[in-house]
């Protein structure tokens, strides 16, 4: 592969396309007051996958910008009550924001098709079917890229100084896991405990997350003895407004679905 096609669609399997006719039972799974989540494999063609690794870590990896939150320390020693732990947003990954058009990140994303790709007709549909709802017609697009050791801490994703996100939006992930990576996982939250974990160490699988929700990311871990470039998990990633504002639930008393990567 030395270009991503114009088209989501083509990363597809015919069940990934069944998702996009809307002839899938994942079709509007988002849509249940209940559900805020569900991971699935077998969408992307797994040998389309694997070359779109080895694309982006020809291409990209090295304008990659690094994203590192660490813990403050005066978590810790500015404390003045027992128990009164409170955790800001912590990570650590590699990352392209892929609407900053001035970025060199950008311009060979563009070059190799990445950035069509995203914003292409067929990703908005796959993402407005697994929703179960219509979505704005101008959405986010970013690139992740994991690391040995890299991880996101928890966090929630809630927005609500900005008025288009505040009552929650979709996001769409697709996993592409290079083949030194050993684990990593996702862990979220199901009526207000952090109880249900997934695999992401995929190639080609899919992530959605109706947000505002609770999760985090555990450390990726390559396999002994694997080159370095070989365990890196790329994300690809799309963040998709309502057109319409949904009601707004509480977020601890809802489930997440269980869904398996």
């Amino acid at each position: 592969m030395n270009r991503f096609p114009a088209e989501f669609e083509d990363l597809l399997t015919a069940a990934g396309r069944r998702v996009l006719a809307g002839r899938s039972p994942l079709c509007g799974a988002l849509a249940e007051p209940r559900r805020r989540f569900l991971a699935e494999r077998g969408l992307v063609s797994e040998r389309l996958a694997r070359a779109a690794v080895r694309l982006l870590d020809r291409t990209l990896y090295d304008l990659l910008e690094p994203l590192d939150q660490p813990i403050p320390p005066e978590t810790i020693w500015e404390m003045t009550r027992n128990y009164g732990e409170q955790l800001p947003k912590t990570a650590r990954t590699k990352t392209a924001y892929l609407q900053h058009r001035r970025e060199r990140s950008y311009r060979h994303a563009q070059e190799i098709g990445l950035v069509a790709m995203l914003q292409s007709e067929s990703f908005a549909a796959f993402a407005a079917a697994l929703a179960g709802r219509a979505l704005r017609r101008r959405w986010g697009i970013q690139l992740l890229c994991y690391g040995p050791g890299d991880y996101a801490g928890p966090h929630n994703d809630h927005h609500p100084e900005e008025p288009a996100a505040r009552r929650g939006y979709l996001d769409l992930h697709v996993s592409l896991s290079g083949r030194g990576v050993a684990q990593q996982w996702l862990v979220y939250a199901v009526q207000g405990h952090f109880s249900r974990i997934v695999d992401v160490a995929t190639a080609g699988g899919i992530t959605a997350y109706r947000l505002p929700l609770w999760h985090y990311t555990t450390p990726l871990v390559a396999r002994d003895g694997a080159p370095a470039q070989t365990a890196r998990r790329w994300v690809l990633l799309g963040t998709f407004l309502y057109r319409r504002p949904p009601v707004f639930t509480a977020v601890h008393g809802v489930a997440g679905g269980d869904s398996k990567a």
